[in-house]
């Protein structure tokens, strides 16, 4: 894990760092005295390859197909005018919104246009795609970093989250990339397994570390499952309310373990950029219900800073309560017992 920290470091710059420290001073400023007004750029985005994906996960809208927009790739002369008019301060990408990213053609070489612009790329896989032969052409592109969803340690129990799956492709993908870091003599992509903690998995908790170790991938994280279907219980809810975003009360419902505070960093940290150059505030908007502004008939800089993104913060550190994409997050937000 060393590792990936360092090459995140390795990022930095004195410009770079300027601009961190400036948008933490004008978070500050709106968390404490509800000045907000911006100073900086972003230094984080995500940007979505594409919204299609093979799989059918029941709390995804991608795998659900219940988006009400459109499916489809980001084009590549756009994905460069994104990295440009995002600003030489950027120094993270997470290329992935929504969608499997490598059904996107060319999605090796949106990795590369970033990389060579010393920006630390990251990614997240269902890994159903990842042959021998692009395990090693994603080595050579320079991601920094893959996360690889690995919901089940039986296809049982992997097919009842990640429905039209197959865990022997997530596990030989996975062995692909391990060789072709090995062969490269490569320490990147940094790789994560990513278990969804939900009930009809929750017992294999321990045995996912173990196969993770086993394997040889770097980290092993667990994952609290946002359900949208939770007041009255639900079927993939944990029964251990540890791992569990959802808390019971006396009178059988469920509520949100987390009490929303109103602030929020991700506001000022970073952004996200739809496939089709639409600017949204976060990942929880997964349907790009808030649009800020278009990246493809706009400056981003302006768009960062015009009225209508003042207004979304303005309300985020007023009554974030409002906020229908706030509800379920757990980001600015408190634990209650």
């Amino acid at each position: 894990m060393w590792r990936d920290q360092r090459n995140i470091l390795a990022k930095f710059s004195v410009f770079r760092t300027w601009n961190l420290i400036q948008l933490y001073y004008s978070y500050l400023l709106a968390k404490y005295f509800k000045r907000v007004k911006t100073k900086g750029l972003p230094y984080a985005a995500s940007i979505e390859p594409t919204t299609a994906c093979n799989l059918g996960c029941p709390e995804c809208p991608s795998g659900l197909k219940q988006f009400t927009r459109p499916t489809g790739k980001l084009d590549m002369k756009e994905h460069l005018s994104m990295l440009d008019q995002l600003g030489k301060q950027l120094f993270y990408i997470n290329y992935y919104f929504q969608g499997e990213p490598f059904l996107h053609p060319g999605f090796l070489e949106l990795i590369k246009a970033a990389h060579q612009r010393k920006i630390y790329t990251a990614t997240s896989t269902n890994a159903h795609f990842i042959t021998k032969e692009k395990a090693a052409d994603i080595v050579a592109s320079g991601l920094d970093r893959m996360i690889i969803s690995i919901d089940g340690l039986t296809q049982e129990t992997y097919e009842q989250y990640r429905k039209r799956g197959k865990l022997e492709k997530v596990i030989e993908g996975t062995k692909h990339m391990i060789e072709a870091k090995k062969n490269a003599k490569s320490n990147t992509p940094h790789l994560i397994f990513q278990f969804l903690v939900v009930r009809p998995n929750e017992h294999e908790i321990d045995d996912v570390f173990k196969l993770g170790k086993s394997l040889g991938v770097d980290e092993v994280r667990l994952k609290t499952a946002q359900l949208y279907d939770y007041e009255n219980g639900n079927p993939l809810m944990p029964k251990n309310e540890k791992y569990s975003r959802y808390k019971r009360m006396k009178d059988g419902t469920y509520k949100s373990k987390y009490t929303l505070s109103d602030h929020c960093w991700r506001m000022w940290s970073s952004t996200v950029l739809t496939w089709d150059g639409k600017v949204v505030p976060c990942c929880f908007d997964k349907d790009a219900q808030h649009v800020l502004g278009d990246a493809l008939k706009a400056d981003f800089k302006q768009i960062w800073n015009s009225p209508q993104y003042q207004s979304f913060r303005k309300q985020v550190f007023t009554d974030r309560s409002v906020i229908d994409i706030c509800k379920n997050c757990s980001e600015g937000a408190k634990v209650w017992t």
